[in-house]
């Protein structure tokens, strides 16, 4: 997962992965067959460690704690692209990662559902149901993501992230008339939320 956050999804070849794990690639190839099923391995791995800081930060997933891992997202670009490239990918027919992101997208709406009915109960203030808004909240995040990697100098994803949460709450957005924001959802004129992120500089790199 590392080695994917510091080069991104292309840039990744299995014999990098292999010398990274201590393994030959032929003895990688045994486990993963292929780059794809190897990077969805990586993405399910990514899954179970952001659903266990989940649990340790909240007991459940909230708007809040969503929007933390917004923040924590915009630490890794790497494997934020590899993310977005295979679920774009997927939707071909017989891709390896299809499987992998119809059963995803299925869990994480029901988990969304879960979550804004656990913080808003039956209806939104917009009069939504939290099934109704589940997958406006997933596509979202997910759009935002997409946005961010190819524009992160003008697409503040935490910042934005946090106005959708406040229309969801029936509030305004957080950010200043101008759109900028510090990058963690609260308004200034010198912000630092465009293209920055912890530990990887001011540009993206992948």
């Amino acid at each position: 997962m590392a080695l994917i956050a510091e080069r991104g999804y292309r840039r990744t070849s299995l014999a990098a992965v292999a010398e990274r794990a201590g393994l030959t690639q032929q003895g990688l190839l045994h486990h993963f067959p292929t780059k794809e099923l190897l990077l969805v391995g990586v993405l399910e791995a990514r899954d179970r460690w952001d659903l266990a800081s989940s649990a340790a930060a909240s007991g459940t997933w909230r708007t809040d704690t969503l929007a933390q891992l917004v923040d924590y997202n915009a630490t890794r670009p790497g494997i934020v692209q590899t993310y977005t490239v295979l679920a774009a990918d997927s939707v071909t027919e017989d891709h390896p990662a299809r499987t992998f992101f119809e059963s995803r997208f299925g869990t994480v709406r029901a988990a969304m559902a879960a979550a804004l009915r656990a913080e808003f109960g039956e209806r939104l203030p917009g009069g939504l149901t939290p099934e109704r808004a589940a997958p406006l909240l997933v596509a979202v995040m997910d759009g935002l993501q997409l946005q961010w990697l190819l524009d992160p100098e003008n697409v503040d994803m935490p910042a934005a992230f946090r106005d959708f949460v406040a229309l969801l709450r029936g509030g305004e957005g957080e950010g200043t008339n101008d759109g900028t924001s510090d990058g963690t959802g609260h308004g200034t004129s010198g912000g630092t939320g465009h293209g920055t992120r912890g530990g990887e500089g001011t540009r993206r790199r992948t």
